[in-house]
């Protein structure tokens, strides 16, 4: 007893129908990937809202999951590479080269810093996976030297909106509102 199988030819790629599905695909990727940035954006933005807002008040008014969110937690006993370099970004406010956030991971991290051969070369590998993460962008500065931000939602001043004035209570900023 034989058993045949056939063989059908795959469809023509050109036929009208395909392509109509390849264009609502390529459409609905590029939304994604737009909706993508802009969740990491307001990410980026709600995560440093809550580390300026226990810069202010202290780390214990934040619950401990949200610690762990913000990477924070003692779940680890070794904090990661990638992690600290996370949280150098976030707490900068400003852009950061791959010599300050080195600087800034040796101040704050010392043990983390020793265990790599080549530390300022892993700075900038972490802080290259960031961007791939879209959690942080690069760019050149004025001066043509490559640095590092956290990305957080335009026009939001997210390093400094908890400011306490001693003129009046906090009010809640713009920071938390999509504009």
């Amino acid at each position: 007893m034989s058993t045949a199988t056939s063989v059908t030819q795959p469809a023509n790629p050109r036929s009208n129908h395909v392509q109509e599905v390849i264009v609502a695909a390529e459409h609905e990727l590029h939304q994604l990937m737009q909706q993508r940035s802009e969740t990491m954006k307001r990410i980026g933005t709600v995560k440093q809202t809550l580390v300026c807002l226990a810069k202010v008040f202290g780390e214990d008014i934040l619950t401990s999951e949200v610690m762990r969110l913000l990477g924070r937690g003692s779940a680890r006993k070794q904090p990661g590479f990638t992690r600290a370099g996370r949280v150098v970004l976030m707490e900068a406010g400003i852009p950061l080269d791959a010599r300050q956030g080195f600087r800034e991971l040796q101040r704050r991290f010392p043990e983390l810093v020793e265990r790599h051969k080549d530390p300022l070369a892993s700075v900038t590998t972490v802080f290259n996976r960031l961007v791939g993460y879209a959690e942080v962008r690069s760019f050149q500065n004025g001066k043509g030297r490559r640095v590092w931000e956290w990305i957080a939602e335009p026009g939001n001043a997210a390093a400094a909106p908890f400011m306490p004035s001693m003129e009046g209570p906090l009010t809640t900023p713009a920071v938390i509102t999509k504009q």
